[in-house]
């Protein structure tokens, strides 16, 4: 289907804009931008900031609250797992718009503490609206791009998890000053708008994202694209603590406050929104294997960093770099699948579903494994950091020994 809009310059009028074709295209853009700022940037992001509020108003224990924290993380596994399905069954476009629907409904059921099981259903749910929106967002509007703009259109889309995290980091110690309550209605409003604003921007259903949904051929793996599947989960579990446990870490672990809390989490933000394109660029230029070796040793420092120091500038340096790692490993794994599968367009799309279906899981099963651990530890903050460099550390340690095994691969 790409070709359909590949030049619909040619029907124009003689005295439409040459640029004129490229309008739909952004419109597209700026609709999956909304998306991934409700599904991911709003609807996951923005309770960690909301974290040291909810022990404190005693909505629920601090164990509870991490576990909570956590099922937006088995949710998101859950849509990941599900997207491919609901898009055969209702449609890409109508499983989108819906997914922001179910998100902004989230906030509003989430402003009472009505019971234990009432909250984990619904940060379930919007965890999944991130996963399915994640698989379906770029699906629906880089096939309708130009070849010469689809990483800019898509850096586009998925700048909505930056902006999202920034966002709520900014908002939400403003909206706490009027009340808990207050502060999930207010992201709910805001969900709400970009939901609505965003309605109509959609391209029109068509079948672009039916072909991919057939079971591809079966290919046997190399071993340097399975082992980047362990790898990229493994990615996963070192982002759990910065996303999960950075905001309560310095507003309770350090005593610095919720404002204080917020205020990495907007860096964290900023990261997220240029990292992708660093990145990228990276990988343009120097190959994605040796780019996403660079990454992971990067990460890995970063990630100690609050473990072995919590001065000022460690915490921001830590904030920026994981926050911008956070969607940043996004192309790198992309390109490097596509460097380890050349030839198979199927192949890649098959191998990027397992890597994705990889990452969430890992994330998933981290972010309770590190919950357990923060309730045993007594609030040990230090070993989940810990933990999180060290599995950062065995995927360049698998990468590297890959390298020495199959050279010409690496």
């Amino acid at each position: 289907m790409p070709e359909l809009n590949a030049n619909p310059g040619r029907h124009a009028r003689p005295h439409q804009r040459p640029n004129a074709a490229s309008e739909p295209t952004w419109r597209y853009a700026v609709a999956g931008l909304s998306a991934s700022l409700v599904g991911l940037g709003l609807a996951r992001f923005s309770y960690s900031p909301l974290i040291p509020a909810l022990i404190a108003a005693k909505w629920f224990s601090a164990s509870d609250v991490v576990y909570l924290g956590a099922a937006n993380l088995a949710g998101y596994l859950a849509g990941a797992l599900a997207a491919r399905a609901v898009a055969a069954r209702i449609g890409a476009v109508r499983a989108l718009r819906a997914m922001m629907l179910l998100a902004t409904l989230s906030f509003f059921a989430g402003s009472a503490p009505v019971s234990f099981i009432w909250f984990f259903a619904w940060r379930f749910l919007s965890g999944l609206t991130g996963g399915i929106i994640m698989v379906l967002a770029a699906s629906v509007i880089v096939p309708r791009t130009s070849p010469g703009r689809r990483g800019i259109v898509g850096g586009v889309i998925f700048a909505g998890v930056g902006l999202g995290v920034a966002a709520s980091g900014t908002l939400v110690p403003l909206l706490l000053q009027q009340g808990l309550q207050q502060s999930w209605y207010g992201l709910g409003a805001l969900s709400a708008v970009l939901t609505a604003t965003s309605w109509w921007s959609w391209p029109g259903e068509g079948n672009s994202y039916v072909a991919p949904l057939h079971q591809a051929k079966q290919h046997h793996a190399s071993p340097a694209a399975r082992a980047l599947l362990i790898q990229y989960g493994l990615n996963a579990v070192a982002l759990v603590p910065h996303m999960v446990f950075m905001v309560d870490f310095v507003a309770r672990g350090l005593g610095q406050g919720i404002a204080a809390g917020s205020r990495y989490w907007v860096l964290y933000g900023l990261g997220a929104i240029v990292g992708p394109l660093v990145t990228g660029h990276l990988g343009d230029r120097s190959g994605f294997g040796p780019a996403l070796r660079a990454a992971f040793l990067i990460e890995a420092a970063a990630v100690l960093l609050p473990a072995i120091s919590t001065a000022p500038v460690s915490l921001i340096v830590s904030s920026v770099v994981i926050g911008g790692f956070t969607p940043g490993i996004v192309p790198l794994v992309l390109g490097r699948i596509h460097e380890l599968v050349p030839h198979s367009g199927e192949q890649q799309r098959s191998t990027w579903s397992h890597a994705t279906t990889s990452f969430a899981l890992f994330q998933a099963a981290a972010a309770y494994g590190f919950s357990w651990i923060y309730a045993q530890t007594g609030g040990d903050y230090h070993v989940l950091f810990a933990l999180g460099g060290g599995a950062v550390a065995l995927a360049l340690a698998i990468d590297l020994g890959l390298a020495l095994v199959v050279p010409r691969r690496s």
